[in-house]
């Protein structure tokens, strides 16, 4: 028995090794403008197409919001050479998956295919930016089920609206104000030429990244990739300017009412800077030490010993731009929103006042590292990893040593971190609350 548990560890350790090593990766760019990135890995018959297109949220025009995350949906549609309604059969078909996602910052889809389909997947990626229909048809169409899909996760869902109210609350000028959803009134009122002008203008090779990740051989797959995507026309240069916020110098203070609640919560938010920056990096550490797992401080303090909240968190939800630093709570029995509030900010002054202890500083390397090897354990991972440090960091080899970055962060950051960003002046306070009936 102890030989077999001795034989699995190992195993364990050693598949654990292998996924840490480097990721070797060759970029290069098509005449175009399009940045391609390949990750050979013969290890299994799976690879992986996808594309990552530099267009969020904030990209669009204030009255016309939600437009990203629509045509997240609307380039499934069909193209000049796959029928409405046949690409996902198409996909699965052949014995494929795919899906894609938006975000404030970037839109990103993906296939993963058997290898030997992989110029299936290369071809249906060059189709969805080179030959797409946006006809009125698929507009409707799509303007439906996003609508259902605002009611599922905001409009019906528990605490769905945090989201909105916060980010309309933390940011006044900059586009981060409004949710990746946006408004259906805006979709609605938008013009077919207004979706074509928008594909025309973010939806170019020089506008995006695509990585092969897995099972391939380089030079047929440069070949494939030269022919299906060097002919789409470059499209124009897209100017950004990143809108700067005025500073938060007093605490802000929000009532939100939700009808599909029983249970109030509160949030406490802070706006903090850039991923990319290593401040971002540090708080996304505090968050682990606050909120990490059943022995984080908060979570021990609070839910274990004081059963003051029955649920807690803490994260950086950080941004190409800016980022939000979110610490939430909802009550247990007789204990109130200002409590908790109290109680959470006893832990952050600690964090401001006091060096955390050499065990706990390791303790949470380990966790970040092992963290850091989950996110390239698998195919899929690894391709969405090298798009995302390419097309929001600038920086690829991120994949192998942004680790580095975080294992070097000190006792002494964190606490000046902390001091830095989490103070009760520089935040939003949104109380969530039950919706009562009105007499």
């Amino acid at each position: 028995m102890r030989k077999i548990y001795f034989l699995s560890l190992l195993g364990l350790l050693l598949s654990i090794n292998t996924f840490a090593q480097k990721v070797d990766f060759e970029e290069y760019d098509l005449s175009n403008g399009l940045h391609v990135i390949l990750y050979q890995d013969n290890s299994a018959p799976v690879v992986t197409t996808s594309v990552m297109y530099h267009v969020g949220a904030k990209d669009e025009n204030p009255e016309r919001t939600g437009f990203a995350h629509f045509f997240e949906h609307l380039l499934f549609e069909g193209t000049e050479n796959i029928k409405r309604g046949d690409w996902f059969k198409i996909v699965s078909s052949n014995g494929g998956t795919n899906n894609a996602n938006t975000t404030q910052d970037r839109t990103y889809y993906y296939e993963v295919f058997p290898s030997n389909n992989l110029k299936l997947g290369l071809w249906m990626e060059s189709e969805r930016m080179l030959h797409p229909i946006i006809n009125q048809i698929g507009v409707d169409t799509q303007n439906e089920v996003v609508k259902e899909e605002k009611r599922m996760r905001y409009d019906n869902s528990p605490y769905g609206q945090w989201t909105p109210q916060v980010f309309k609350n933390l940011f006044k000028k900059h586009p981060y104000r409004w949710t990746t959803i946006g408004s259906m009134d805006d979709l609605d009122a938008s013009t077919l030429e207004e979706f074509r002008a928008f594909n025309k203008k973010f939806y170019t090779p020089n506008n995006a990244v695509l990585v092969v990740a897995g099972d391939f051989e380089k030079a047929s797959t440069k070949k494939l990739i030269k022919d299906y995507f060097e002919s789409i026309p470059r499209g124009k240069e897209i100017t950004r300017t990143v809108i700067k916020e005025d500073p938060i110098t007093e605490e802000l203070n929000v009532t939100f009412e939700d009808s599909n609640i029983q249970i109030p919560a509160v949030f406490t938010v802070y706006r903090t800077p850039a991923m990319t920056t290593r401040d971002s990096r540090v708080l996304d550490m505090i968050s682990t030490i606050l909120s990490g797992g059943k022995s984080s401080r908060l979570y021990k303090k609070l839910v274990d010993d004081e059963k003051k909240a029955m649920q807690i968190a803490a994260f950086n939800y950080s941004l190409e731009d800016y980022g939000a630093y979110v610490v939430l709570a909802l009550p247990l029995g007789e204990n109130t929103l200002d409590d908790l509030v109290n109680e959470m900010d006893e832990e952050i002054v600690k964090l401001q006042t006091e060096l955390i202890s050499d065990k706990e500083l390791q303790k949470l390397r380990n966790k970040f590292e092992n963290k850091f090897v989950n996110s390239n354990s698998s195919i899929e991972g690894i391709a969405n990893s090298l798009a995302k440090y390419y097309m929001l960091y600038d920086n690829v080899n991120l994949i192998n040593t942004e680790i580095e970055i975080y294992n070097s962060i000190t006792k002494e950051e964190i606490r000046k971190i902390a001091k830095k960003y989490l103070n009760p002046n520089q935040r939003l306070v949104l109380d969530y609350l039950p919706k009562t009936a009105k007499e």
